[in-house]
């Protein structure tokens, strides 16, 4: 399937009375930019005549760094249709997701319930997967899982936005998604409407050419049935409804040492962090600075990172002494978990050449006189 400029449009032609938007991010890190798109679908469609509310999936939950969490906009036809469409408590089918960071393509555990879903799995059939990345759409989709029906993956041009960790510094990763989100739905929220509301917000005309920029940049790619990777774990289970709980039933605790075999942190990573097993001096400080206990010990004194259940949050990265020892890499350069320390004991230059090809650093150790003779730490 080769990428298009223009998309095939299913909402286009959409004769239906609502439209859902969902905004999956990055927990703490991206909650301001969800809320911004959403209040600015609802707003903009307001402007059009059509009743709309956002609400967060995470409202009387804490966010952990990082964790999925979601943000969701609603649009009617007129209010009476608007509370029938608020009637749930999550909307299961949603016309268009919408990642705000390319590597929640993988997979997200959005309340830590029922395992790692599919990015596309509340997206109806012939719906839009909307994704902010500067990858291309066939990179972006190999990391999705295989599609069970069709929907149309759409790649918003610009890397992920980090901007609202504390303070919010806008970096228009708003305002491009919004123009994408009115060229695939533009009977819901038309352009002249979106770019109307930017240019109230925020007096910029810059803010309003991002707008126009994301609806004209926007790559699509049609999604067919099959395509995608089956690599990925499957993570998936039901919870018994506390009609099927027996009486004093206890959750058993984990044990010291042990992981939860249910909840696999990973979904939480955007970057992952790959050890250079020759130059670690086995110092420990990745082991006791991890605030996920991911580290463990192996036999030869080394620290290996355990990758199910690395949030890839770079502490580790950033405490190492050794330059270039731990380095974090784009999530979607991998598609697997396996630990490594067993490739490097098996099969040294096997394992460097792979360090080397992910990070894009030498895993030769300096020797002295070069990182003297170049200023470099050794």
């Amino acid at each position: 399937m080769t990428t298009t400029q223009a998309p095939v449009a299913p909402a286009q032609q959409n004769t239906s009375t609502d439209i859902t938007v969902e905004v999956v991010y990055r927990g703490i890190f991206q909650k301001t930019l969800a809320q911004r798109i959403c209040r600015g679908v609802v707003l903009a469609a307001r402007k059009s005549g059509h009743p709309g509310t956002a609400f967060a999936r995470y409202g009387d939950s804490p966010e952990r760094n990082g964790v999925p969490a979601k943000q969701f906009a609603v649009v009617a036809a007129d209010d009476t249709q608007l509370e029938a469409s608020m009637a749930r408590y999550e909307p299961s089918v949603v016309d268009v997701t919408v990642a705000v960071d390319d590597t929640l393509v993988k997979g997200v555990e959005s309340w830590a319930w029922y395992g790692r879903q599919p990015i596309w799995k509340p997206t109806k059939a012939d719906g839009f997967v909307i994704v902010t990345s500067d990858k291309s759409p066939d990179e972006v989709l190999a990391q999705t899982d295989k599609a069970e029906r069709p929907y149309t993956l759409a790649i918003v041009p610009g890397g992920a936005s980090f901007a609202g960790l504390w303070v919010y510094k806008d970096d228009h990763t708003d305002w491009r998604v919004l123009g994408a989100i009115a060229k695939v739905a533009p009977e819901w929220l038309p352009l002249q409407q979106v770019k109307a509301l930017v240019r109230e917000q925020t007096k910029d005309e810059t803010a309003v050419a991002s707008v126009q920029f994301g609806h004209d940049a926007t790559v699509f790619r049609p999604v067919a049935v099959g395509e995608g990777t089956s690599g990925h774990e499957v993570l998936q289970f039901e919870k018994p409804g506390w009609t099927t709980m027996r009486p004093g039933i206890v959750v058993d605790a984990r044990k010291p040492g042990e992981r939860n075999p249910f909840y696999k942190k990973y979904g939480a990573r955007t970057q992952r962090p790959v050890v250079n097993f020759d130059t670690c001096i086995k110092c420990t400080m990745c082991w006791l600075d991890c605030p996920d206990e991911c580290f463990e010990v192996t036999p030869t004194g080394h620290y290996e990172v355990v990758y199910e259940a690395c949030i890839g949050c770079g502490i580790c990265a950033q405490v190492c002494p050794v330059k270039d020892c731990i380095v974090m890499v784009d999530e979607l350069k991998f598609d697997e978990n396996q630990d490594k320390w067993q490739l490097w004991q098996k099969d040294r230059a096997a394992y460097n050449a792979w360090f080397e090809q992910k990070s894009g650093v030498s895993a030769e150790p300096k020797s002295k006189a070069a990182a003297a003779a170049t200023g470099g730490d050794d």
